[in-house]
């Protein structure tokens, strides 16, 4: 067990080590993506900031897999140059059990991120694309969906407007029962239109069989409703912003997904691919602790076998490959090609299987 706790040890300082310089890179290289985005006119410098400490934690989570074959690299490139790995072996332990500390960390680490980072990454990340387009367009612009339905809101200088609808089609540029609410600059409610239909059309909203109620006055609002055939409510809402913002499903907290995807689909949307990630999700410490045994694959020999260089060069093409197996299998699976199961499950199994037959081969066979 001393020897099992040294090598998670060895393994924890590696990856932490690893993942403070691609945490320094990673907000350095966005600090100057987003002043350069918005330039000193629009966004100040602490504002910038601001948009880049958002943004990072998304980006980490997303190169874990990277972090973590690198992580593994230095910690079995380390063991070989201090002959430790060799005085392991010669103490009767094999490749395969001096693995099992640095997989179970991995693994746990894992289960970490996706419990606890998860939640994290969605949260700076819904904040970040309201930020940003609060930057861009000078108002904030929300979708949610919850059991009452569909939310959005429309923001600019003159005020919000807060739209809820029964349902809605598959990009949410047609809603059904629809309640549009505008607010004024402080806050005040300013109109409130009720509407049997509702199509988003060249920056407009066209509503049919439309009632309107004027709540800025003191006068009963009801006395003075006007009643519309059609009615046009300008918006800068686009099919593209509102299908990027409910399709992404890394703005959503790991622990409110299921309730999300069955909110989706009553609302008339598809949950397939929240539904594919969430899957996803699940699989990531399996697939994060398969990175592991890819590094220790090509780097447990000693450094005096030579071709170092190429060893490690060949686990990171491993890596990447298997990488960009596992994002090709969600593609296809939000395709509906693949099952959900199999195609969230699979790359990790096989991640594990590939790497797992070479160390075996190679340094136990």
């Amino acid at each position: 067990m001393i020897l099992h706790f040294y090598f998670a040890r060895r393994f924890l300082r590696a990856f932490f080590a690893t993942f403070g310089v691609f945490l320094a890179l990673t907000f350095l290289l966005n600090l100057v993506e987003e002043i350069g985005r918005f330039g000193p006119d629009t966004i100040t410098f602490l504002g910038a900031v601001e948009l880049t400490a958002l943004k990072v934690p998304a980006n980490l989570y997303q190169i874990t897999p990277l972090i973590m074959i690198l992580a593994t690299l230095i910690l079995y490139l380390g063991l070989a140059r201090s002959s430790e790995m060799v005085v392991t072996r010669a103490s009767g332990r094999s490749a395969m059990r001096a693995l099992v500390s640095p997989f179970l960390t991995a693994l746990l680490l894992g289960a970490l991120m996706v419990a606890v980072f998860n939640p994290i990454v969605a949260t700076t990340s819904k904040r970040y694309e309201l930020l940003k387009t609060a930057y861009k367009e000078g108002g904030i612009n929300v979708f949610s969906i919850s059991r009452e339905g569909l939310w959005l809101r429309q923001g600019s200088e003159r005020g919000q407007t807060v739209i809820r609808a029964l349902t809605a089609n598959s990009d949410g540029s047609a809603l059904t029962d629809v309640t549009f609410m505008s607010f004024g600059p402080d806050g005040s409610p300013l109109r409130r239109i009720e509407a049997g239909a509702a199509r988003l059309i060249d920056g407009a909203w066209s509503l049919t069989d439309a009632k309107s109620w004027d709540l800025s006055t003191k006068v009963n609002p009801e006395a003075n409703a006007a009643f519309y055939d059609s009615l046009n409510i300008p918006t800068s809402l686009t099919r593209e912003g509102i299908a990027d913002t409910f399709g992404d499903p890394l703005i959503v907290p790991i622990w409110q997904l299921p309730t999300y995807i069955s909110d989706l689909e009553t609302a008339g949307f598809s949950g397939r691919r929240h539904a594919i990630w969430l899957q996803m999700e699940l699989s990531r410490p399996l697939f994060l602790a398969a990175m592991v045994l890819v590094g220790a694959a090509f780097t447990m020999r000693h450094t005096r076998f030579g071709r170092t260089g190429i060893m490690v060069l060949s686990a990171v093409l491993l890596a990447f490959a298997l990488y960009f197996m596992r994002n090709f299998a969600q593609i296809l699976g939000e395709n509906g090609q693949l099952p959900l199961q199999l195609a969230a499950w699979a790359p990790p199994v096989a991640a594990i299987l590939l790497p797992l037959g070479l160390i075996l081969h190679l340094e136990d066979g």
